[in-house]
């Protein structure tokens, strides 16, 4: 049985675009956001689909402009009889706010490079309402407790023990005593230099990291409050960013400000570990931002 030769031509035309779209390379990136708030975490995720048995050379990254790579995970391989897919996941954030790009990535296949589309991702502040209090203050619950029905006993036997100490004591002869000179009242950046001089020495292990960003943390908000006389200890690191930003500071001097704040949520409520070298580049950052934040407003408050 013979087929018309225009069957024959249909077969030979369908059989040639199968192996050309099997031969097809599709490479892109995306992104599970494109609006985030400053240091809040988003993933990205870069593909490629190339034909199996490829000569595939992904590319590395170890930064991307105007953002931080919080996390980096191993490329994984999905493979079946005509393609393969390539994908890596990377947790990003960024601390600039504005519309950043994040840029495309190459991926050469056979000696021929394939790029992803760029990707806007617009950063910006939390809304911020004057108006609003920023702490809800919950009335006190009694709780019934047995003890209180003796305690009006506790208190008379108390005073009483107390009264004859200072009966035994009056009449005891009194010594010379020594007044001990007052210590010198330190300023905020004293008090501050002196701390982080203390935490500095701390050798910090993993049981320990979030002990060593807090007391770094709450030097910078004492050191805040006390400059600024801005209520801190009762406000989120959001908050606080956006009081700073307020107070009308060097561009950079609040960059590196926020930038420690957000670490230090991180390794709080995060579980994010980081290095060594990490803890102290993360150090010096708010040591140098409280330098610079003295400097600049030095005579200003």
């Amino acid at each position: 049985m013979h087929l018309p030769r225009k069957h024959i031509n249909l077969i030979i035309f369908l059989t040639l675009f199968t192996c050309a779209a099997s031969a097809q390379v599709s490479i892109r990136s995306n992104i599970n956001k494109d609006a985030i708030l400053i240091g809040e975490p988003i993933s990205l995720v870069v593909e490629a689909y190339v034909p199996t048995g490829s000569d595939v050379t992904w590319f590395t990254v170890d930064s991307i402009p105007h953002f931080e790579i919080v996390s980096k995970e191993a490329i994984d391989t999905l493979q079946n009889i005509d393609n393969k897919k390539l994908s890596q996941t990377f947790g990003i954030t960024s601390f600039d706010s504005g519309k950043q790009y994040i840029p495309p990535f190459e991926v050469v296949v056979n000696g021929q490079p394939y790029y992803t589309d760029s990707v806007l991702i617009n950063v910006s502040y939390t809304p911020f309402d004057a108006n609003a209090d920023y702490r809800d203050i919950k009335d006190i619950i009694d709780v019934k407790n047995p003890a209180v029905d003796y305690l009006h006993w506790i208190i008379l036997g108390t005073a009483i023990v107390m009264l004859a100490i200072a009966i035994l004591l009056y009449k005891k002869p009194s010594k010379k005593t020594t007044t001990k000179q007052a210590a010198p009242i330190l300023t905020p950046y004293e008090e501050a230099m002196q701390a982080l001089n203390k935490l500095s020495l701390r050798n910090v292990n993993n049981g320990e990291v979030k002990v060593y960003y807090s007391e770094m943390n709450d030097i910078l908000r004492r050191y805040v409050s006390r400059k600024f006389e801005v209520s801190t200890f009762e406000r989120t690191n959001e908050e606080l960013i956006i009081e700073i930003s307020r107070l009308g500071i060097d561009r950079d001097v609040f960059s590196r400000l926020a930038e420690s704040l957000r670490i230090s949520d991180f390794v709080k409520f995060a579980r994010y570990h980081p290095s060594a070298e990490d803890n102290k580049n993360n150090l010096k950052i708010v040591t140098s931002s409280i330098e610079l934040l003295d400097k600049n407003t030095a005579g200003a408050v």
